[in-house]
C-alpha cells in the first residue's frame, strides 16, 4: 500500500515537472518569434541601391533588359554599393552573358540569377553585405 502511494506521488511530480518544462519551452519560442523582426521599410529604403536598366545579349543570342535593386544590410553598406555601382553593372552583364534564355525563364531562373548576383556582389563588399536582390524590371527577347 505504501509503495502505491509513493509511486503515485512520484508520477504526479514527474508529470508536473514535464508540464512546467513544456510551458517554459513554448513561452521561450514565442518570445523569440516576437523579437526576430527584420528591418523596417524605412531602414530598407535607406540602405537600398537601384541599378538602372541594363540591356545585354545572352549566350544564345537573345537579349535581356533588366534593372535590379540591391538591399544592403545597413546604410553604410548601401553607401558602399552606390560607389561600386559600376562593378555591380559589370557583374550583372557578365552573369547574364553566360546565361541562356531558357535559364532565365520562370521563377526558378530568376531566383538563381538573384542568388548569383547576391553572392558575387558580397565578394566585393568590405562593409556589410547585400541581403536581397530584387528584379524591378525585366524584358526577355
Amino acid at each position: 500500500m505504501k509503495n502505491n502511494k509513493l509511486l503515485t506521488i512520484m508520477l504526479i511530480i514527474l508529470v508536473t515537472i514535464t508540464l512546467i518544462g513544456v510551458i517554459v519551452v513554448v513561452l521561450l519560442t514565442q518570445l523569440d518569434k516576437g523579437e526576430a523582426k527584420g528591418p523596417t521599410i524605412d531602414e530598407i529604403v535607406e540602405s537600398k541601391v537601384d541599378i538602372p536598366e541594363i540591356t545585354t545579349n545572352l549566350a544564345d543570342g537573345s537579349f535581356v533588359r533588366v534593372s535590379v535593386t540591391l538591399q544592403a544590410s545597413d546604410k553604410e553598406a548601401g553607401e558602399e554599393l552606390l560607389k561600386r555601382d559600376f562593378q555591380v553593372k559589370n557583374l550583372l552583364i557578365q552573369e547574364l552573358s553566360e546565361m541562356e534564355e531558357e535559364a532565365l525563364k520562370g521563377k526558378q531562373g530568376k531566383v538563381t540569377f538573384q542568388n548569383a548576383i547576391k553572392s558575387q556582389v558580397n565578394e566585393l563588399m568590405q562593409n556589410g553585405e547585400v541581403t536581397q536582390v530584387y528584379i524591378t524590371s525585366y524584358v526577355l527577347q
